[in-house]
Order: C-alpha cells, then structure tokens, then sequence
C-alpha cells in the first residue's frame, strides 16, 4: 500500500537497475520519495556482482517482494526483461515514468520497449557526431531517440553517472523538462586537453613531456576493431573535435540546461575527480 505522500509522486520504472547507473538512478529515485519498480532479468539472481547491487540497496528489512530502503517507499522488483513483451507490458502498466539505463552497445534492445510503451504509455520515458569512426554507435542510439519522438511518447532524453542519475532524477514531475533533451553543463567541467594538462600540473607540482600531436592516425582507429577502439574513438570526439561544447543549448529546438535549471544538486567537478588521482600520485 502507498502513503499519501507516496501517491502525490509519480511511480518509477527503472531498467538496467543492477548496472552502475541505474544503480545511482533506482537510489536517488528512492530517496526522492517514488515509488521505484526494478525490472530484474532471472540471470540477476545468479550473478553475484548483480545480486549484490541490489542488496546493497538495503537499509531496514525485506519481504518476496520489496526491498525496503525508508519508512515510506520501497524498490519493487519485477522479474522481466526487454525481449519478453508480457512482462514489459505488465511493468510499464504499474508506473508512470520510465527510465532506461541499460549499457550503450545494447541499444537497440529497447525496441519492443517503446513499442510496449506505445500501447500502454507512461506519463514520461528517459533515456540516457563522430564521423563514421563509431561503427554506428551514435547511429544506433539516434535510432532509438528518433522511435520515441515519432511514437509521441513523452520523454527526456540525457547526454550526459552518480551525478547524471541526481539530475534524472530531478526532472521527474518536472512539466520544464517533458519533451526536451537535459544537457548537463557544469560550470567548470567544460576542459580543453590543455586545460586538464595545466590542471594536473598544477595539482602534481610538476611540468609534463608534451608531444605534439600534427595529425590524427584515423587508420589506425579505423583498424582497430570494434568494441577496442571507442576509447580512441571517444578521445577524438571530445578532446580534439569537443563535440560536446560546440554547440549552445537552444531551448527553442528543445534543448534544457540541467545545471541551471537544479542549482541545488550538488556535482563532482573536474578538479575535485582530478584531486582524488592526485593524492596518490603525492604520496
């Protein structure tokens, strides 16, 4: 049974929970008072490192079916998966938001998703330019993005792990976020390669060898094969091309900038990640 409290919010559906994002997303979403269901694969149970994300989320006590974490909300764990349309149909029937946070190189499983979602829709569903280096990795997930903006299902979409589940989170029952892509721009967080260079330096108390590097070896990305080189991939795309910050959030074309809209979650800036490296390096 849900309090009155518990049914002013709108009821989650996380998928991907066990996963290091959705982990962070099922927490805060808990925490900010939703009712929070799990969808959970069978294999989940058998898996140790799995099983053990979901345990972790225990706090008070447990019956078959919830995992309490405060007096008030519960995580409800639903045994499905995204390739078994009954239980999809049955666990998006039970909520309102969605939120999809299953790994990137699985993408294009969430088809029948959105199709069930069609059918039975939430108020909202989430998801979290390279040339053709990516082997269709942006393709694929513009795929996905593209089926639910025609399917008219209401969502927000994230470009940007603990701090982006918090800004997720947020956005729930956020009528300034329906139907609008969050962009994540910390003030801050937003490094050329030589600003994290002069940073680390600064941090270390020394100077770096630096090689100039006259050109990209695209050969070299173009031959390494598939998953190995999207860290090389990754690498071009934001610290030589910044294709993350060449473009202004235009909130005519949809687009919302988290940060500003939720000044109250607090972030790890660069620095502060750069300072937790540093003090081992010091030592």
């Amino acid at each position: 049974m849900l309090n009155m409290e518990e049914e002013k919010k709108s009821r989650v559906l996380v998928i991907g929970a066990t996963g290091r994002l959705g982990h962070y997303l099922t927490r805060f979403s808990i925490q900010s008072g939703h009712p929070t269901f799990a969808l959970i694969r069978n294999s989940t149970f058998s898996d140790p490192s799995k099983s053990a994300n979901l345990e972790s989320l225990l706090r008070r006590r447990h019956s078959p079916q919830s995992l309490f974490l405060s007096p008030s909300t519960s995580l409800i764990k639903l045994k499905g998966s995204l390739d078994d349309e009954a239980s999809l149909e049955e666990a998006v029937s039970k909520v309102d938001v969605v939120i999809s946070a299953i790994p990137s190189k699985h993408v294009l499983d969430q088809t029948l998703l959105i199709n069930v979602i069609k059918r039975t829709p939430p108020s909202r569903s989430d998801k979290t330019q390279v040339s053709d280096l990516d082997h269709g990795f942006y393709s694929k997930k513009s795929e996905i993005r593209r089926l639910v903006e025609s399917s008219n299902i209401p969502y927000t979409c994230f470009v940007n792990e603990v701090d982006a589940a918090a800004f997720t989170i947020k956005t729930i029952d956020d009528p300034r976020t329906l139907n609008k892509t969050l962009y994540l721009r910390p003030s801050g967080n937003v490094c050329s390669m030589n600003d994290l260079v002069e940073m680390w330096e600064g941090k270390i108390e020394k100077k770096l060898v630096k090689t100039l590097l006259l050109r990209v070896n695209f050969e070299k990305i173009k031959e390494t094969p598939y998953p190995d080189d999207m860290e090389m991939v990754f690498i071009y795309s934001v610290f030589i091309k910044g294709h993350h910050t060449y473009f202004e959030i235009d909130e005519s074309c949809g687009g919302v900038n988290g940060t500003e809209l939720y000044p109250d979650v607090k972030y790890m800036t660069v620095s502060e990640f750069l300072d937790t490296f540093s003090r081992i390096v010091t030592k």
